[in-house]
């Protein structure tokens, strides 16, 4: 797996366009990088860009990047409502993929090293690539901000780790580090107090408040959320006091979480919450698992579609309430994703069956084999869902929204497959196309075209299993179902069935180009049975379906 490390600079400016675009025009004059986001605060006077890469090319980004903001940020003339203390004011790398957190922190070491060298710029490392472990929390680092680093500075104990120990008037201090995803998300209330809201952020951030206790004597009261930072502050910009979040592991506190208890909190102190805002990008699963919670809330289905599932978390999170949230420029799996990928899906009806009946060989049967497949699974989450709502099967509607939750998940899976399956026949004819003119290219294109291949059977075969395995939800709601919709459970059965019918014709036909023999028989002999398995749970389903009807 190729390495990939997020980087997420945030920088002084956020009102000023012309300078921000300037700073994002560096970045993106780096090569093997790609711009994300960019998210300008004018309240907090900040701006937080968001890019990916290969490691050596994000470091690369990130030093012009830092540099130029050096030349067009003044801090003698910066305010703004977010705590900073630097032009560049951090600079996070963050593993993606292929690539550890060690490997990360010391591509972050390499970068800090480079401004400290060459921009005799201050900089301190913190999170992972900080070894002072009694100096790696950035808000320890950052404490006093611009204006008292002039007299930090120069204590022995906060000497930068790169750069010269003197105060850089103009550029300040930056800090760079390597972490985890982290979140940063904001909580809007109905109040302009910056007291209050700091009051609910004490509340429910990790480290809480400084109590006396009985003694007289200061001690930490916790907040009640784990790996949760938190302030408040009043956002002019909006006319209204924010809790400003930092989410350092949504595995511990995901964002709904975080939003429910400042709601409690808030309501505590006789505040109400009127909404949130996401800050930056978020991953696709914080959307889906709120979207999730709410709906289990409800008492309602979760077995959804995605789509419906982030439209559900933006309006319960009230996302949109000061500005409109469009998940497409939000979320990072929909940024990095291919389009090539869903080209097939994302068609109409209308247009997939005429790019079906066209001269061009693919789609072909694989590909509707896996979409008929799409629709039996479909079917089945269909009555699962309708089951779940029904008038005086409340009681029932966990057991319904377990169902239709897996009968999703295959109709998703299935969807995937109809443009992998015509993917996979591409790669065939292109490693037909392989140069064969010496030895060691036929050599090379007769690897490529086996390697095609097999891949070309292992899809087909994948969509068997999976239209398979749906059968299960469609018979469990034959059985269990709500009589009026049995007929959709049977029409589900028959799309299932003929799904696997049809794949495994695909696999057959691929299998027997493959010279490793041994694997040929045995994927046809597994097909062979998953088919058998097929016809007789069919059978099984349109039998109880007759009946009932």
């Amino acid at each position: 797996m190729a390495q990939l490390i997020e980087c997420v600079p945030n920088f002084s400016e956020g009102r000023d366009a012309t300078v921000i675009k300037q700073i994002t025009d560096a970045i993106e004059s780096a090569p093997g990088v790609r711009l994300l986001n960019v998210d300008p605060g004018h309240a907090t006077n900040r701006t937080v860009v968001t890019l990916v890469g290969n490691p050596d090319s994000v470091i690369e980004a990130a030093f012009r990047a830092i540099k130029l903001a050096g030349e067009l940020i003044d801090m003698r003339h910066h305010s703004g409502e977010h705590p900073r203390m630097g032009a560049t004011d951090v600079c996070p790398l963050i593993p993606i993929s292929g690539i550890t957190m060690e490997q990360t922190a010391a591509y972050a070491g390499k970068l800090a090293e480079r401004v400290g060298r060459e921009l005799k710029l201050p900089v301190y490392l913190y999170e992972a690539a900080q070894p002072d472990k009694s100096r790696s929390n950035l808000a320890v680092i950052r404490a006093g901000e611009y204006e008292g680093l002039a007299q930090k500075i120069v204590k022995p104990e906060w000497k930068p780790d790169f750069g010269p120990a003197r105060f850089d008037a103009k550029r300040g201090a930056t800090v760079i580090g390597a972490r985890d995803f982290l979140v940063a998300y904001n909580v809007n209330l109905n109040t302009t107090s910056t007291r209050r809201a700091n009051a609910i952020a004490f509340d429910v951030r990790e480290v809480g408040r400084t109590v006396k206790n009985a003694a007289g004597q200061d001690v930490q009261q916790p907040g009640t959320l784990k790996s949760v930072k938190a302030i408040g502050w009043y956002i002019a910009e909006y006319g209204v006091a924010q809790v400003s979040i930092n989410l350092t592991n949504i595995d511990v506190t995901p964002v709904h979480v975080a939003f429910d208890e400042v709601c409690r909190a808030a309501d505590k102190r006789g505040v109400r919450v009127t909404g949130s805002e996401l800050v930056g990008l978020v991953p696709f699963r914080c959307l889906l698992d709120a979207g999730r919670y709410f709906l289990l809330k409800q008492q309602r289905s979760v077995g959804v579609s995605e789509q419906e599932l982030v439209k559900i978390a933006v309006r319960s999170l009230g996302l949109d309430d000061l500005a409109p949230f469009k998940p497409e420029e939000r979320v990072i799996e929909y940024l990095l994703s291919d389009p090539a990928t869903s080209r097939l899906v994302g068609m109409t009806l209308a247009d997939f069956t005429a790019e079906t009946a066209s001269e061009s060989p693919a789609p072909g049967g694989g590909s509707i084999a896996a979409y008929v497949g799409a629709l039996g699974a479909a079917l089945g989450t269909m009555v699962a869902n309708l089951s779940s709502h029904k008038r005086g099967w409340d009681e029932r509607w966990k057991e319904f929204s377990d169902w239709a939750e897996k009968g999703q998940a295959h109709a998703q899976e299935l969807l995937r497959l109809v443009d992998e399956d015509t993917r996979a026949f591409t790669v065939v004819m292109e490693a037909f196309g392989l140069p064969k003119s010496t030895d060691e290219e036929k050599a090379a294109r007769k690897e490529a075209i086996q390697a095609a291949t097999k891949y070309a059977t292992e899809i087909p075969f994948k969509v068997m299993e999976t239209s398979l395995a749906s059968m299960t939800v469609i018979r469990a709601m034959a059985e269990q179902g709500q009589e009026t919709s049995v007929s959709d459970a049977g029409v589900g059965a028959l799309c299932a069935r003929s799904a696997v019918m049809g794949a495994y014709l695909n696999v057959k036909i691929n299998a027997a180009q493959l010279a490793d023999k041994g694997f040929a028989t045995d994927i046809v002999a597994l097909g062979a049975a998953m088919e058998r398995s097929a016809q007789e749970i069919e059978a099984e389903i349109l039998a109880i379906v007759n009946a009932k009807i």
